[in-house]
């Protein structure tokens, strides 16, 4: 296989080709008890303002990448997660909803 880097401007090809609305390496801020931190989040990608897109090249997604994502959309109170694996021998993906919105 290939670099997370490779397989991710693949991806944006084919969103762009696909006028799925997306930034690459979109900075979100992160909120904590209602005020917002000096740090941001790096998304691979976020898709129509909402979707947060993880590009991963690893063996299988595990509880790591998981919680991972999770806390990404809880401290950054978007709806919706994606991890893309790109590594397993099959293309593997997986959808989180996040249940703690603030909103």
């Amino acid at each position: 296989g290939f670099l997370e880097a490779v397989y991710q401007e693949a991806l944006e090809i084919e969103l762009d080709e696909r006028r799925i609305p997306h930034v690459p390496q979109k900075r979100i801020t992160i909120s904590y008890k209602g005020r917002v931190l000096n740090k941001e989040y790096i998304a691979d990608f976020l898709c129509h303002d909402r979707i947060v897109v993880e590009i991963k090249a690893i063996k299988a997604i595990t509880v790591i990448e998981e919680a991972q994502i999770l806390n990404h959309l809880k401290a950054t109170n978007l709806p919706l997660g994606l991890i893309i694996n790109f590594g397993s021998p099959r293309l593997e993906w997986k959808r989180y909803a996040n249940t703690l919105k603030n909103r």
